[in-house]
């Protein structure tokens, strides 16, 4: 038994400096001064790590990030995507539909169509939402538009992994577009509700909108460089949607 005991002590001895911290693991991490280009590196670092062809298919969406670095990083950046330019916009279907609704049915109407999920609510509701906050006529009908999309939403279920209804669906996008929302309007109280809702609220993609509330994206890099183990493009696509915000408005001011 003492020889059973030393061993087993001997063991976790041996694993114990691999559970130990990384010596250099703040150097992992993006520094403020570059962390715009050191960024997009790790971003890029996790994109070598698909194949070929899902390879060339990200390239694009790493050109209009690569348009707000200084100009010899976008040289260097040049040799990387060569001549991808970024993805043609699609026409904006959802302000399109909300600004005709309300044209036609007024303010008050819409919100009224919204709470009901009438046409042309009855489809994609929380984004035609969303996109009609910023045509609210004031401050007032804005927060008052919101606060239905929360209300709408419902409480978040926490822990529910399947059998997911209807309900849980819409819930999980209202929480999408007002996380991207509250991102934007730089409420962390609010943000953080919202991802409450959504199915993955530890997903990078909200980790990286949060930083841009909080501060400090660059320590998210070392997640970003190691990829999600697979060879689907989802893990680069959310670095890149989760940090183009703070290169497109910066972050937001404590």
């Amino acid at each position: 038994m003492k020889w059973a005991g030393f061993l087993i002590l001997a063991a976790g001895l041996w694993a114990a400096p691999a559970l130990a911290k990384p010596a250099n693991v703040d150097a992992l991490v993006c520094a403020p001064a570059d962390e715009a280009s050191c960024m997009l590196d790790a971003a890029w670092t996790a994109a070598l790590l698909l194949p070929p062809e899902k390879l060339d298919r990200v390239k694009p969406l790493f050109a209009p990030l690569v348009a707000t670095l200084p100009g010899a990083a976008q040289t260097r950046w040049t040799q990387r995507i060569g001549d991808a330019g970024p993805e043609k916009p699609s026409p904006d279907y959802l302000r399109r539909t909300a600004e005709t609704a309300i044209r036609q049915i007024g303010w008050d109407g819409f919100i009224e169509r919204a709470r009901s999920g009438a046409a042309p609510l009855h489809m994609g509701r929380p984004e035609i939402m969303a996109a009609a906050i910023d045509l609210a006529p004031d401050a007032a009908k804005r927060a008052q538009l919101i606060e239905l999309m929360f209300s709408l939403a419902g409480p978040s279920k926490p822990g529910r992994i399947s059998g997911f209804s209807d309900d849980d669906f819409e819930r999980a996008d209202f929480g999408h577009v007002l996380a991207e929302r509250m991102m934007r309007d730089c409420r962390l109280s609010q943000f953080d509700r919202a991802v409450a809702l959504t199915n993955a609220p530890d997903a990078l993609r909200y980790r990286l909108w949060r930083a841009r509330i909080t501060g400090g994206a660059g320590a998210l890099a070392p997640d970003i460089r190691e990829g999600d183990g697979t060879e689907d493009t989802r893990h680069v696509r959310q670095v890149l949607e989760g940090y183009g915000p703070m290169l497109t408005l910066g972050y937001c001011e404590k």
